[in-house]
C-alpha cells in the first residue's frame, strides 16, 4: 500500500492533513472522466441556482473526478471559474437561493444568527433532497481547496459527527424561531409565570408531545423545549446533510482527524481575512518593471498606495468581496500580485491571482468609490461593475 495515502492520519498538523487526504482522494479519480459544472450568468438568478442546484443533484457521483468549469456569458475561464462556483456555493448555503421552493422568494437551507445557524425546519427541502445537495457542495468545496461552511450552531456540529442531542450544548441563541425562543426564554429563572405566559409555554410543550409544567419540571421542560427547537425538528435535515458529506472524503478527516473540525466547520469570523496578512503577501509591482511599466514608478506607488488604505480601512466584509472579486473566492491565497494598467476599472486575473488596477487615478476618493463598485460585482461574474 503507498504510505501517503494514510499518511494524513499521523501528520501531527491538521492543515498538513486535510491538504493529503484531498491530494490523495484526488490522484485516485485523476484518470475519470472530468465533470461538467455550467452556469448561463445571462440567465435569471433563479436559473442559475437551479443550474448549482441540479448539478448536486446528479446520482451516483463520485466527487473526486476532476471538474471542469464553464461560466457562460463572461469571458472568465479556468481555475477562476471553478473558485467562483465553490464561493458561490458556500454563499448560497447562507444566504438562500433564489428559488420559489414552498412559496418563498429566497429559500434559505440553514437559518438562524450568525454563528448559530441550524438546518431549515422546512419537510418540503428535506422532501426535496436539498440537505443532500447541501452536504456535496460542501464536501466537493472541500476537496478542491474551497471556502468553507462557516457560522453552524456547535450543537448541530456536535450531532452531525454522531453525539447525542441530550448531550449537545445548546443556547437559546441557536433557535432561529424568535417566537419559540421567547417561549421558551420564559422559563429562565426562578420568577412566577403569568397565566398568559404560562399557557404559551404549556401550548408549545403539548404540541411537542411534553407534560403540563410544574414548578418541579420547569428547568427540565426548558431544556426538552430548547433541545427539540434546536435539533430535534431537525434531526431528519442533519441526516440528509451527512450522507451527502459522506459522499466524499470530507466525512472521513472529519470522523478520523476530530482536530481538523474545527478548521473545516470554522465557527462564524474565524476565517476572517486580517489586512495585515493581506498586505504581507502581496507582491507588489517593483522599478525592475520600468520598460514594459504602462505607469512611472510615482504613478504606480500611487496607484498601490491607494490599494494599501483600502486594505487598511475596509471592513471584514469589504476584504472578504475584495480577495473574491481578486482570486475567486474568499481563501486567501500565498502570493497575491497586483498590476497598474491602462484600463478605465480595476479588474482581476482570478487564475492567476493578480488585480489590475488602472493608473488614471489622482485622488483616494474616486479609486475607493470604482474598488467599491468592482467587488461588490463579484456575485455575478468576472470584470463586471
Amino acid at each position: 500500500m503507498d504510505t501517503r495515502a494514510l499518511g494524513w492520519l499521523t501528520t501531527s498538523d491538521p492543515t498538513k492533513a486535510i491538504s493529503q487526504c484531498v491530494d490523495n482522494y484526488l490522484r485516485m479519480h485523476k484518470m475519470e472522466s472530468p465533470l461538467l459544472l455550467s452556469m448561463d450568468l445571462r440567465r435569471s438568478p433563479a436559473e442559475q441556482d437551479m443550474a448549482l442546484i441540479s448539478f448536486y443533484k446528479q446520482p451516483n457521483v463520485e466527487w473526486g473526478r476532476p471538474l471542469n468549469s464553464r461560466l457562460e456569458g463572461d469571458t472568465a475561464i479556468g481555475q477562476g471559474v471553478t473558485r467562483f462556483f465553490f464561493s458561490t456555493c458556500i454563499e448560497k448555503l447562507k444566504s438562500g437561493f433564489c428559488i420559489h421552493f414552498a412559496n418563498a422568494n429566497v429559500t434559505r437551507l440553514f437559518e438562524g444568527e450568525p454563528g448559530h445557524l441550524v438546518p431549515s425546519a422546512s419537510h418540503f427541502l428535506v422532501e426535496s433532497d436539498m440537505f443532500m445537495v447541501a452536504g456535496r457542495m460542501v464536501g466537493h468545496s472541500f476537496l478542491h481547496g474551497g471556502p468553507c461552511l462557516a457560522g453552524l450552531s456547535p450543537a448541530i456540529v456536535h450531532v452531525l459527527l454522531g453525539g447525542s442531542p441530550e448531550t449537545a450544548t445548546v443556547t437559546l441563541e441557536d433557535c432561529p424561531d424568535l417566537d419559540i425562543r421567547e417561549t421558551i426564554r420564559l422559563l429562565e429563572g426562578e420568577s412566577t409565570l403569568s397565566e398568559k405566559d404560562a399557557g404559551s409555554v404549556q401550548e408549545l410543550a403539548y404540541a411537542w408531545d411534553l407534560p403540563s409544567l410544574t414548578e418541579k419540571n420547569r428547568r427540565w421542560i426548558f431544556e426538552k423545549l430548547l433541545i427539540h427547537a434546536v435539533i430535534g425538528r431537525v434531526t431528519r435535515q442533519i441526516k440528509q446533510f451527512r450522507r451527502g458529506l459522506k459522499e466524499t472524503s470530507m466525512w472521513t478527516m472529519l470522523t478520523q482527524r476530530p482536530d481538523t473540525v474545527a478548521l473545516l466547520l470554522p465557527k462564524e469570523g474565524g476565517a476572517n481575512i486580517s489586512p495585515e496578512v493581506l498586505l504581507q503577501r502581496i507582491i507588489w509591482p517593483c522599478e525592475d518593471d520600468d520598460d514594459d511599466a504602462d505607469y512611472s514608478v510615482d504613478t504606480r506607488c500611487r496607484m498601490t498606495g491607494y490599494l494599501q488604505q483600502f486594505i487598511v480601512n475596509a471592513t471584514p466584509t469589504e476584504l472578504t468581496n475584495l480577495v473574491k472579486f481578486w482570486t475567486g473566492w474568499e481563501i486567501l491565497p500565498m502570493r497575491p500580485s497586483v498590476e497598474v494598467v491602462m484600463g478605465r476599472y480595476p479588474t482581476a486575473s482570478t487564475c492567476f491571482e493578480t488585480l489590475r488596477i488602472p493608473g488614471h487615478y489622482k485622488d483616494y476618493k474616486s479609486f475607493e468609490s470604482d474598488i467599491q463598485a468592482c467587488i461588490c460585482s463579484c456575485q455575478t461574474g468576472f470584470g463586471l461593475v
